[in-house]
């Protein structure tokens, strides 16, 4: 994802402006914004020539010649979805935005199509017991049950790499030996994979106290009994152009209470509520942190990722939230693992 600080236009920008900043750059296009940083459109360098052939002049605005229907891209969407995105409507440039439509950054196909190798660690905790999922997990760590005839964990393995992350940190506990065995030093996933070994239960964020190099820049830490389509790059463009210490990747999660809720105050009944659904945010298990939480996490003790979030609130350490609109699924129950099954061929 390319910052789009320098290619921002507003509606009272003027051609010759518009044509010093495609001129400029590598990205060849204009996003045209409001005060508030809403997207309105874009501007091109085949906008401004088919201007002026209608005798604009280079002193007039752009409210009248840029594109205001152009085709976007969610901060949530994957690089595949982008790509595919970008090969149908034969563009080489989108722009990315986010839930309120403003715009946080433009993607381009020809870097999409670059194999590119990011510095930033993965940690991924792979060391749980998986006991709500025997007796699958009887003899195999729930990381490496099959989904989709290949291991969850490789899965995960191999969406972080096609985005370029490939150091790889696993924090392996229960039956860590099929793990390092499958993965061996990651060479043949294209990967540089680390094992850190949990002698007991470390939690959802314990174990980075036991890292042996610590990172020197934002990180990712994930559950390993997850599959997704998040796009690894744009959460850690999100983490860092919202200066945050802690990032959380959340979900909406609906509850519809089964009854008709009643609210009653003081014995008088006011009003009855059908089944109502209830809808909360609850965490994905995919964080991005700077290196400066791991201080914040007692040395090879029990320690769950909530509680470190707490600490840094109480702090007032910015924590933000990255919420996931695209596939995501926590297997953790036989019922989940049988979807998991019957989605991933039409998901991956």
């Amino acid at each position: 994802m390319n910052d789009i600080t320098n290619i921002r236009l507003k509606e009272s920008s003027t051609i010759k402006e518009a044509l010093a900043i495609i001129d400029s750059g590598a990205v060849k296009i204009a996003v045209v914004v409001d005060e508030d940083n809403t997207l309105l459109g874009t501007l091109t360098d085949g906008d401004i020539r088919r201007a002026i052939l209608k005798g604009k002049g280079i002193d007039d605005t752009i409210e009248a010649i840029y594109f205001t229907s152009p085709t976007v891209v969610s901060v949530n969407a994957s690089k595949e979805e982008v790509i595919n995105i970008c090969t149908a409507k034969k563009i080489h440039q989108v722009p990315i935005v986010d839930e309120h439509f403003k715009v946080v950054g433009i993607d381009l196909l020809d870097e999409l199509l670059k194999p590119k190798i990011r510095t930033n660690s993965v940690v991924l905790m792979v060391g749980g017991l998986g006991t709500r999922l025997r007796p699958l997990t009887q003899t195999t760590p729930k990381p490496m049950l099959h989904v989709g005839g290949r291991p969850i964990l490789q899965t995960i393995v191999e969406k972080f790499v096609a985005y370029g992350f490939v150091n790889i940190v696993m924090c392996v506990g229960y039956k860590s030996n099929i793990i390092q065995d499958y993965f061996g030093d990651g060479t043949q996933f294209g990967a540089n994979i680390e094992y850190v070994v949990e002698q007991k239960r470390m939690g959802t964020a314990g174990a980075l106290s036991l890292l042996h190099n610590r990172p020197r820049e934002p990180f990712f830490v994930m559950n390993g009994d997850l599959l997704t389509n998040v796009n690894f790059e744009h959460l850690l463009e999100f983490h860092e152009s919202n200066r945050a210490i802690a990032s959380m990747c959340v979900r909406e999660y609906d509850f519809q209470v089964p009854y008709g809720v009643v609210s009653i105050e003081e014995g008088n009944i006011l009003s009855i509520e059908e089944k109502p659904i209830h809808k909360f945010f609850v965490s994905a298990g995919i964080y991005m942190l700077d290196p400066e939480c791991i201080d914040r996490i007692p040395n090879d003790e029990f320690y769950d990722m909530p509680t470190l979030f707490e600490v840094l609130i109480a702090e007032q350490k910015k924590s933000v939230s990255f919420p996931l609109r695209e596939y995501w699924l926590d297997i953790g129950r036989i019922e989940e693992y049988e979807k998991a099954n019957a989605e991933y061929h039409k998901v991956f």
